[in-house]
């Protein structure tokens, strides 16, 4: 079973500096960790649905080939340095995390 992390940051100022700057250090310091198999980030789509949660300016989606390899991740030095630089610009972070199963067609 892989290990998605979903993460949904909320800015306290959403400029676009400071949204690109978000997104450059998702890249920067969140990347390329050993057991990732999938890594998103990006912005909050124009998407206008009744059923689109859209309090969030940049949205995180990283695919961990285990468990382990998530629990190594956050307890990285990259990762504790990203939220050391990036939270003091965070108004509300949530993350989901879910075990998935896959499948093939």
């Amino acid at each position: 079973m892989v290990l998605s992390h979903a993460v949904y940051f909320l800015l306290t100022d959403p400029t676009s500096a400071n949204l690109a700057a978000l997104c450059n250090g998702c890249r920067e310091f969140l990347s390329d960790h050993p057991g990732v198999l999938s890594f998103s980030v990006g912005r909050v789509s124009d998407l206008d649905r009744h059923v689109n949660d859209r309090d969030y300016h940049v949205a995180l989606v990283i695919v961990f080939k285990d468990r382990d390899s998530h629990d190594t991740y956050q307890r990285s030095a990259r990762h504790t340095d990203f939220v050391a630089a990036f939270a003091p610009s965070w108004k509300k972070v949530r993350v989901f995390d879910a075990d998935l199963e896959t499948f093939t067609s």
